[in-house]
């Protein structure tokens, strides 16, 4: 890359010069400690299904790889190109996420997941980014035409997503949706008595779910009161993190991935306090500080409203997956089922956030006539 030159007009050329490399790098950070922490982690859970060693390691490999060409891809588009294209998989991922109750596959007894031959494909991680694209532009055209009805629009999909998500039932993915639709509402100047109204509805909806679905509700009493029987996998967690101490164990010396069923998953964070230490977590949660704190003071330059809402929406989000999962793992929240992004394994995870931080690149590129 070093040799593009800045009077490089090519596409790659201007791409190169525009895009927020420090924020490139990060995420390219991000992304090796998720390979070795999935090579350390995924093998004694392979072996526990019956599956070859390293099956969940090439797995992911592939699927990172997939989503560095999906992220850089998408960092080459322009905010009209990245706007098409979230409508659009925002469109197929809603088709997809109303099919699931009926052609969906029940694992632990909820139904997520679609499996087309060899692979599952979870509609749900990908209407998460490109619904917030979808709701900024909603909110953005509102305030530009007060004849447009991107409030109502927006409030209408956000009902609709959320009653799909429920119908799985999907709790965590329901809260992120909301939390993240109510910051982007918020920000576009709702008025403080609508405010008011949707934290009510937030806090009356928390309290709905705990009596409505069973599994919240026992998650909740074991969060609450330890002694009533703590999650075995929070348990196990929080021994991983004891052991490992400052420095680690050392790599593949750690014992957890041994009992943990989503060591590779879910709580690969334990795994990482235990085999390397306080030291290497903290380093983890710094590179998914810096990329959160970058990409905002990059987007405060801007006088786009559509783009603000859009990548600040894009960051909320990001950051609020990576504090849930980090916060279960140490028994900080009740469990959530949240994947650490860039980092546990998953393909529809991984591919869905590369599409999130593609576009969070692409719309804080450097363009003539920002503002300074």
């Amino acid at each position: 890359m070093n040799a593009l030159a800045r009077t490089d007009t090519s596409l790659l050329g201007r791409w190169w010069w525009t895009v927020d490399r420090w924020t490139l790098t990060a995420l390219f950070f991000i992304a090796a400690f998720g390979a070795v922490l999935t090579m350390a982690a995924s093998p004694p859970v392979a072996e526990r299904m019956g599956l070859e060693t390293f099956y969940f390691a090439r797995r992911q490999f592939v699927f990172l790889a997939l989503g560095f060409v999906v992220m850089i891809s998408t960092s080459l588009l322009a905010p009209r190109g990245i706007r098409r294209l979230a409508m659009a998989s925002f469109a197929v991922a809603l088709v997809l996420l109303a099919a699931v109750p009926f052609l969906g596959e029940e694992i632990n007894g909820a139904t997520r997941w679609i499996r087309a031959g060899g692979l599952s494909v979870q509609p749900s991680e990908f209407v998460k980014p490109s619904f917030v694209i979808v709701a900024a532009w909603l909110f953005a055209q509102r305030r530009l035409d007060e004849r447009f009805p991107g409030y109502a629009v927006a409030t209408g999909l956000m009902v609709l997503v959320v009653g799909l998500l429920l119908a799985q039932p999907d709790v965590g993915m329901t809260v992120v949706v909301v939390a993240v639709w109510s910051l982007q509402f918020f920000v576009a100047g709702l008025p403080m008595a609508w405010v008011a109204l949707i934290a009510a509805l937030f806090v009356g909806g928390g309290v709905a779910a705990y009596f409505a679905f069973s599994h919240v509700q026992a998650r909740v009493d074991r969060f609450l009161d330890p002694t009533a029987g703590e999650s075995y996998q929070v348990g196990r967690a929080l021994e991983a993190f004891r052991e490992g101490g400052m420095f680690g164990r050392g790599p593949g010396e750690g014992r957890v991935k041994d009992v943990l069923p989503d060591a590779h998953a879910d709580f690969i964070f334990a795994v990482a306090g235990e085999e390397f230490g306080l030291f290497v977590c903290l380093a983890i949660v710094g590179l998914f500080a810096f990329v959160v704190l970058r990409g905002l003071i990059r987007v405060l330059r801007e006088d786009d409203l559509f783009i603000l809402l859009a990548v600040g929406g894009l960051l909320a989000q990001f950051g609020l997956q990576t504090v849930i999962n980090m916060a279960t793992t140490i028994r900080l929240m009740p469990p959530k089922g949240m994947t650490l992004p860039f980092i546990s394994y998953g393909g529809s995870s991984t591919l869905a956030l590369a599409f999130a931080m593609g576009a969070v690149l692409a719309l804080t590129r450097e363009r003539p006539g920002r503002m300074p």
